[in-house]
């Protein structure tokens, strides 16, 4: 990746004359299902350029309550395009086309803020990267379509979802009016996301570009290395899953408090009691590193293009001894 970012052909990409971040752009809308993409700094970015060009100050924006867009983007529906958020009750991070309908406001009342926009987000992050089942994703957008709402995917980690039901980035994609895609995550590029959708969208994208300041220059040196990750580190992501779940495993074996059902993807939730950032201090010591979540006595393990097998089994050591777990294949109480 080092090497086709020091070898890419670059240009303007403001005036779209960048080779490299045009082959991108062009690559990930078909990866996404799309007809354009447009390539920006990050999916944070990605996501409220989405909400601004599908709602008007005043309409209503529903997504599940422990989304990324509800919880890690600093109010920015409210902020940036004057939505009013609704945090839908979920279950793994999903909820139903009920829930939907059920929140759909009167749009000829002068009272009330109407709704125009739903956004899921795939894999889920808080719910420890459970991805949506395709059927779920589909009645979702169906509901959307029948209802005249705007439909976005917060596509961040996409392609774990993707990996891990064994169905395509863009047919997951594409019914979607709009979707992002990350690459810093489990793609492995240093910055870097899409937003996909129609021509007409995209070119409302563009401009929303420059608005929220995302527009670059040079841009090719960090678009090749997602051209990059798109050629090597797509089918890889397999193998994230893999130790992902060979942790979780090692890690119940030893008594930490690991929910192994919860384990789709790249995650590994772990419940370390209520003196978690002590817990998070004893396993740095120990080498290990591990984030919070949203849930208080919980911490989250992430594997990825730099985590090895030799890792993993490093951590299965590390972190019971830790947590103070013993090899009693018995939870940790609390």
């Amino acid at each position: 990746m080092r090497d086709a970012i020091a070898n890419a052909a670059v240009g303007d990409e403001q005036k779209r004359e960048d080779p490299t971040v045009n082959e991108l752009e062009r690559r990930g809308a078909e990866f996404l299902g799309h007809e354009e993409a447009v390539f920006l700094p990050t999916a944070t970015m990605a996501n409220q350029i989405a909400l601004n060009i599908h709602g008007r100050p005043g309409d209503t924006l529903l997504v599940e309550r422990h989304a990324h867009i509800m919880l890690s983007e600093l109010g920015g529906p409210a902020a940036h395009s004057g939505l009013l958020t609704i945090g839908l009750e979920g279950t793994k991070g999903r909820f139903s086309p009920d829930q939907v309908v059920s929140e759909i406001r009167d749009r000829t009342s002068v009272h009330v803020a109407p709704t125009r926009v739903v956004t899921i987000e795939n894999t889920h992050n808080s719910a420890g990267g459970r991805a949506w089942p395709l059927d779920e994703v589909d009645a979702i957008v169906a509901t959307c379509r029948e209802h005249e709402l705007a439909a976005h995917l917060d596509g961040a980690r996409l392609v774990n979802a993707a990996v891990a039901t064994g169905v395509d980035s863009a047919r997951i994609g594409r019914g979607f009016d709009t979707v992002t895609l990350c690459f810093s995550k489990g793609l492995g590029c240093p910055l870097g996301a899409l937003i996909a959708g129609s021509a007409e969208l995209m070119a409302r994208a563009r401009r929303g570009k420059h608005y929220f300041g995302g527009a670059m220059r040079q841009a090719g040196i960090v678009a090749a290395a997602a051209l990059y990750a798109l050629d090597h580190h797509v089918d890889r992501i397999a193998d994230d899953h893999a130790r992902a779940r060979r942790l979780a495993e090692g890690l119940a074996e030893a008594g930490v408090s690991v929910d192994l059902e919860q384990v789709e993807t790249n995650f590994v939730q772990i419940d370390v009691g209520p003196d978690r950032g002590g817990a998070i201090e004893r396993m740095k010591k120990s080498g290990v590193l591990v984030s919070t979540t949203v849930h208080p006595t919980v911490v989250r393990a992430v594997t990825h293009l730099d985590i090895s097998d030799d890792d993993i089994d490093a951590a299965i050591e590390a972190i019971p001894t830790a947590l103070g777990a013993t090899r009693t294949g018995v939870p940790l109480e609390r």
